[in-house]
């Protein structure tokens, strides 16, 4: 991680109670890393929402040019057939 700098934020009650609570409740050691993560989340939907549709044709190309895809009714036949043969876990 790169250069830490430490700014002030002003939060209403509900959402100081709901970053408190994740720290007391173990989720994150400190309300920096609930905060910091809220971010990294808020940058990843912006993103996302920067994409243009050449962007997307550009993706849906990568995935086209990734490989034949499998029928899923095939696939999760196969699977049910795996795991059918496997014994039940016994509590």
């Amino acid at each position: 991680m790169g250069k830490i700098e430490k700014i002030s934020v002003a939060l209403p009650d509900d959402l100081v109670a709901d970053v408190n609570a994740a720290v007391e409740q173990g989720d994150y050691a400190t309300a920096s890393e609930v905060v910091q993560e809220a971010l990294r989340d808020w940058k990843h939907k912006r993103n996302v929402e920067a994409l243009d549709i050449d962007g997307l044709r550009c993706l849906v190309q990568e995935g086209i040019d990734s490989g034949a895809s499998l029928d899923a009714k095939s696939v999760f036949a196969r699977l049910r057939s795996k795991y059918a043969l496997k014994k039940p876990i016994q509590e």
